[in-house]
């Protein structure tokens, strides 16, 4: 359900100027979620960057904004496919509940990334929850007005051909990561799939979940990722940055992954 960046892409910013999206959050609140003017950088979201000026004028008139604080549900499993969302500041986290009520996570969300594409396309119920990991901003686009950008608009058709294909290898990635026994093994892979390389050769692991999501995510516990963590740190393998970790030897890395 998250947009797919080019591996050697940092993660974007936030898609509205810090000022403004206080001023949005206020505005949202008061209008109940009626479209406030906007100061939205969006042609930074790779979904509209090419849009002629006529679509991204119809966008720009059907775009709804809304803020959620932390730990709200931002869309329910089962919930009705109405429109398709981007996030425009903060984190989320998409979630499923098993049979026995446990949330597990499968992928994080950051600025710039579209999601709920799925039920807008099929007109189907929401497959799964999508949660706010800090206080967030989110655009809703009408299903109508995403269903005409979809049929009409050929960047975004093309944009959506290659999410949905990618879409669906990184899921597969997802379930043979799920099938490995070791768990130290299983968070080396999970670590080695959100690493990116960046521009200048180094490799990151952005926009870090915390080490309950990533258990969550991995199913195992909190206690495990924070002892495999510190023990790669402590060889040198990683370095702990802010709510990041710096691949300081990502071949090491890989090869216990496939050990």
């Amino acid at each position: 359900m998250a947009s797919k960046r080019k591996s050697n892409e940092a993660p974007l910013p936030d898609l509205v100027p810090p000022d403004e999206a206080a001023r949005l959050m206020a505005a949202a609140r008061e209008a109940g979620g009626a479209n406030p003017q906007m100061m939205i950088h969006l042609r930074k979201i790779p979904l509209l960057a090419d849009l002629s000026e006529e679509d991204m004028a119809r966008v720009k008139a059907d775009l709804r904004i809304r803020q959620y604080l932390k730990r709200d549900v931002v869309l329910q499993k089962g919930g009705p496919g109405d429109s398709l969302l981007f996030l425009l500041t903060g984190s989320l986290q998409v979630v499923d509940i098993t049979e026995e009520g446990r949330a597990i996570g499968l992928r994080m969300l950051a600025p710039g990334d579209f999601f709920g594409e799925i039920a807008v396309i099929n007109g189907s119920a929401r497959s799964a929850s999508v949660v706010a990991l800090s206080p967030v901003l989110v655009a809703l686009l009408p299903r109508q007005t995403a269903l005409h950008l979809f049929a009409h608009a050929p960047s975004v058709a093309n944009h959506m051909l290659r999410f949905l294909a990618a879409k669906v290898q990184r899921d597969s990635e997802f379930r043979a990561l799920l099938s490995i026994h070791n768990t130290p093994r299983r968070i080396y892979t999970f670590l080695t799939l959100l690493m990116e390389k960046k521009d200048d050769g180094v490799h990151v692991v952005s926009n870090l979940p915390t080490h309950q999501d990533m258990a969550n995510m991995i199913n195992t516990s909190r206690e495990t990722v924070t002892r495999t963590l510190l023990a790669l740190i402590q060889q040198g393998i990683i370095e702990k940055g802010p709510h990041s970790l710096l691949i300081v030897r990502p071949d090491e890395l890989q090869k216990l992954a496939q050990v």
